[in-house]
């Protein structure tokens, strides 16, 4: 999350009347960018990777594990260094920046400096992740701990909260949780009581329950309350919203209040950054499935191992009309997905794989908006894609920068593309400013250690430098990189399920593709047999009469330029995890805690974590994370030994 702006944000009865504003402002801004910026050429090949910490207090005489939200305290110690680097040196050196997030008892830690284009530089990853750790630590009280979990098991449920019980708050009206836990920054209890306003109910969050032996058919949760006292005028929507054999949530931290692993690249180039962003949307998925970490909300096990569509439902402001409930009336457009979900076009990559056939979905978007576009020489794919983020409304309005000069600032533009939450992210370069165009990989869950986080990080900046070294073609249809991600959230889905994948990722010879190309026009295309059906370890490892594997590619590439022994040594550790997760030689973190939770001596196989339970996972986690304990199901301890610094 990037610094916060400052200012007098507007309820959503005032901030309504400008939204068209701030619309009309924002694609001007883009416009002024993309004219300065679509020429540039030779940017440095930059990137960087985020961490996010839950930070956790542990009472061991009470034998309970809860949040804690003194996580501003701890920014302002942490953001000391930053604060006082004013020269070009002092930034230079620092180990780590610090940001708040939604929650209140998370932390975000990126490098202090982007990493840059050298081998050498993947090796700095985990040093780096680990010693931002270490300064979490710093401001953590004895009994608290920075965890790179996912979530907080029992969130939502009484006495998760360090101090803070009843929930009572404005700004969520939740039956769970209290708004303490929300940043207090004004931006982010605005953001939650806007959606609720605009959505005209509270968000409503259901996870199907994990069935047991023991647990009730149906599931009728018995911790929601029959009548809302507190907030009666959500009482119908509530009992109408809370699902059977489902776990229901009713706030947005109970999304935003996950963590996550993402990694930001910028391109040499517009186009450099047009074709990362199509051809890695079709790894986003196979990359959340193999990074599952999150079989429990709530103090629930459910039916899933991720957490995306918990955050995808929890920021869901569409109207009835909106998500087709009702007639659309007054507002403009049915719109098919949340803010928060996967990518729904390719942008068209300049490398001449792209097929109108890919883009199999129809697009929602603002069709006024895409033609200022096109008659203001955007391409057509470029112009649909922000038309299509536009047909959203800015939720958070703030006074004092409703005027500003569309040649200085992109405050009215990002207002709407980062409250677009999608699997990955195209970012243009702000006003007047030497960063370039990049691009976001956002699916990747966050794992238990500093050594996983790195590895995943190092893998998939590998798999770009292929990309595009190679050559290499990862379009299918977008309508299967929905189902992808449908799939990726299933329990253990890279051993249990399979995945829509190219099965021919190399350049097709230009005969061949001359060939193809005089048979058929554009509306022609047919790409049913250019994919097909694989296993997460057919897609990572290869197989013997087919595709030949991600790793194997990566492998490749690392065998054509000059590799350092020492480099390719901590580099093949690395992949070394990541194919024995993906053919099931090693557990990933989600069946990990589910099996912990299901062999735990106090769990009845009725789905609930007990408090006791989840104080032990989360002692488990610490202790992991700290290099104390390393379950060989996770990893053997050779791959450990950096932990263990």
């Amino acid at each position: 999350m990037g610094l916060l702006s400052l200012g007098t944000p507007l309820h959503w009865r005032e901030a309504q009347q400008y939204v068209d504003h701030v619309r009309e402002h924002g694609i001007a801004q883009f416009l002024h960018i993309y004219h300065q910026a679509k020429d540039r050429q030779n940017d440095d090949l930059l990137w960087g990777e985020e961490v996010e910490y839950v930070v956790v207090s542990f009472n061991d005489k009470e034998h309970r594990a809860r949040i804690s939200v003194r996580v501003f305290e701890m920014l302002e110690e942490l953001e000391k260094p930053e604060k006082a680097a004013t020269t070009s040196e002092k930034q230079a050196a620092l180990q780590a920046l610090w940001r708040p997030e939604y929650g209140r008892f998370m932390l975000e830690a990126t490098p202090g400096q982007p990493y840059g284009a050298r081998l050498s530089d993947l090796l700095k990853v985990e040093p780096s992740m680990r010693g931002r750790r270490q300064l979490a630590l710093t401001q953590c009280r004895p009994n608290e701990a920075p965890l790179t979990i996912t979530n907080f098991p029992r969130l939502g449920t009484p006495d998760s909260v360090d101090g803070h019980n009843t929930p009572d708050g404005p700004a969520s009206k939740s039956l769970f949780l209290p708004d303490e836990v929300i940043n207090p920054h004004a931006r982010f209890p605005t953001l939650t009581a806007n959606i609720r306003r605009r959505r005209g109910t509270k968000v409503a969050i259901n996870m199907p329950i994990f069935h047991d032996t023991n647990t009730p058919r149906p599931f009728i949760d018995p911790t929601i309350p029959r009548e809302n006292l507190r907030f009666p005028e959500y009482q119908a929507s509530d009992a109408r919203n809370a699902l059977p054999d489902h776990i229901y949530m009713d706030a947005m931290g109970f999304g935003m209040g996950c963590c996550c692993l993402q990694i930001t690249f910028q391109a040499c180039s517009i186009d450099e950054a047009r074709r990362l962003y199509d051809h890695l949307a079709p790894i986003s998925s196979i990359m959340m499935a193999l990074t599952a970490a999150t079989p429990v909300f709530r103090g629930y096990l459910a039916d899933v191992d991720c957490r995306w569509n918990v955050i995808s439902q929890s920021v869901d402001d569409r109207t009835d009309q909106e998500r087709g409930v009702s007639p659309l009336i007054t507002d403009k457009f049915v719109i098919n997905k949340s803010r928060y979900a996967a990518i729904d076009s390719y942008l068209g990559s300049t490398d001449g794989r792209y097929k109108a056939a890919y883009n199999d979905i129809p697009l929602v978007y603002d069709r006024s908006i895409c033609q200022r576009l096109q008659e203001s020489d955007v391409d057509p794919l470029l112009a649909r894609h922000i038309a299509h983020l536009f047909i959203r409304d800015p939720l958070v309005i703030f006074k004092e920068l409703l005027d500003v000069d569309d040649t200085q600032s992109s405050d009215h533009f990002e207002n709407i593309q980062s409250t677009n939450w999608q699997s990955m992210r195209f970012k243009p370069p702000p006003p007047n400013s030497p960063i370039g165009w990049r691009v976001e990989f956002r699916t990747m869950e966050i794992q238990f250690t500093d050594f996983e986080n790195a590895a995943y990080t190092v893998f998939v900046v590998l798999l770009t430098r292929a990309l595009l070294s190679f050559d290499l073609n990862f379009y299918i249809p977008i309508s299967k990189v929905d189902a992808n991600m449908d799939t990726a959230h299933k329990p253990d889905a890279r051993l249990r399920d399979r995945f829509y994948f190219r099965k021919n990722v190399f350049p097709v010879p230009s005969a061949e593709q001359a060939a193809k190309d005089t048979k058929v026009t554009a509306a022609e295309e047919d790409v049913s047999n250019e994919y097909t059906l694989m296993t997460v370890d057919e897609i990572i490892n290869g197989k013997d009469d087919g595709f030949q594997g991600l790793i194997p590619i990566v492998n490749a590439y690392l065998d054509s330029i000059n590799t350092s022994v020492d480099t390719r040594h901590q580099i093949d550790r690395y992949l070394d995890l990541i194919s024995k997760r993906a053919n099931g030689t090693l557990m990933t973190n989600a069946t990990w805690i589910r099996q912990f939770i299901r062999k735990h001596p106090l769990y009845h196989q009725d789905s609930v974590v007990s408090p006791e339970i989840n104080y032990d996972l989360l002692k488990a986690i610490q202790e992991i994370s700290d290099g104390q304990r390393v379950p060989p199901e996770l990893y053997p301890e050779s791959l450990m030994i950096q932990c263990k610094d």
